[in-house]
């Protein structure tokens, strides 16, 4: 029975350590023995004490040691931190990827449910225009592109087809086994974790879908991903006009579909703002991310909301282990 909960502590300059220890104090008992914060000791303890979050931490060897109910236990990446919220550059990025890496190797081989991630500032994974979702994906050696970036909450979760490039490259990732691939990640995914075949809502990448015109992406690539779906036992709808299914059509699904970053996810974040989390789905573990980014403007400010960290606890303690 898998029960460790490993939380990555990500970027040192963030307000990651503030959210960390803010959901700490919110937690029962029985949640709190479960979870071990991979990070820094020293780096922890200097960023509490700034922040003025006198909380009690300790130093574990391994996943499995016990130090007490009421302390956060902190398995050691072991680097020295001068300054605890201005690590340099090539620091934060050397620490994010060693912190991620003992993840991703203690969640395929020990007593682990999955890993949440804190927030991280892509630039420091080390290649342009991937984010961890793509970061863990190459790590667990997925193929076909079939990993998921799903953003979720109790009444909606969205997916876009492609996630961290800019929109002038979108038209060119997209195909119809890509579409057809995360598709089936998703339906799997439902069905295992869930028990519920999802109604997948599936979005046009061009206004109006252009018209259906018969060189569009719609009619060259959506459409016959869609029907090929179908085939094969989905329940989907498209393509639907993005331009208005945010107002109230998106209620008739359960997951709806885009074919870039944006186009879901800023009216999702419009309607729910911070109550969401990021899961991807497809990989070896189940890992999932507050739905917030590294804040560096209100560090230190005491301003930084909890509320989603705690939600992928919260998934975690309801989810069959």
């Amino acid at each position: 029975m898998k029960n460790k909960i490993l939380i990555v502590g990500g970027d040192p300059n963030s307000i990651n350590s503030e959210i960390l220890i803010k959901t700490w104090r919110k937690l029962n008992i029985s949640l709190r023995k479960r979870i071990i914060l991979i990070s820094n000791y020293d780096l922890i303890s200097k960023q509490i004490k700034l922040l003025k979050l006198p909380t009690k931490i300790s130093l574990v060897k391994d996943i499995n040691q016990n130090k007490g109910e009421d302390s956060l236990k902190i398995l050691n990446i072991n680097l020295n931190f001068k300054n605890p919220f201005k690590v340099d550059k090539s620091s934060a990025s050397h620490f994010i990827k060693k912190s991620l890496n003992t993840a991703h190797k203690l969640a395929l081989k020990n007593d682990v449910i999955g890993i949440i991630n804190c927030a991280i500032d892509k630039n420091l994974l080390g290649r342009k225009k991937i984010g961890v979702t793509e970061y863990l994906a190459a790590k667990c050696k997925i193929k076909n592109n079939s990993e998921v970036m799903l953003i979720k909450n109790k009444f909606l979760s969205v997916c876009p087809i492609t996630t961290h490039i800019d929109v002038r490259e979108v038209s060119k990732k997209l195909n119809k086994h890509l579409i057809v691939n995360k598709v089936k990640t998703i339906n799997h995914w439902f069905k295992k974790n869930l028990g519920k075949k999802p109604s997948i809502g599936v979005l046009g990448l061009n206004p109006h879908n252009a018209e259906y015109r018969k060189n569009s992406e719609e009619m060259r690539i959506i459409i016959p991903a869609i029907k090929k779906c179908k085939a094969l036992g989905a329940n989907i709808t498209g393509p639907l006009v993005s331009d208005n299914i945010f107002i109230k059509d998106y209620k008739n699904y359960d997951v709806l579909i885009g074919m870039y970053h944006d186009q879901v996810l800023s009216p999702f974040k419009s309607l729910f703002k911070f109550d969401a989390i990021n899961i991807t789905l497809g990989l070896k573990y189940i890992r999932l991310s507050p739905d917030h980014g590294t804040a560096y403007k209100l560090i230190k400010k005491n301003m930084a909301d909890p509320t989603s960290l705690i939600k992928c606890l919260n998934f975690f303690k309801n989810l069959k282990k």
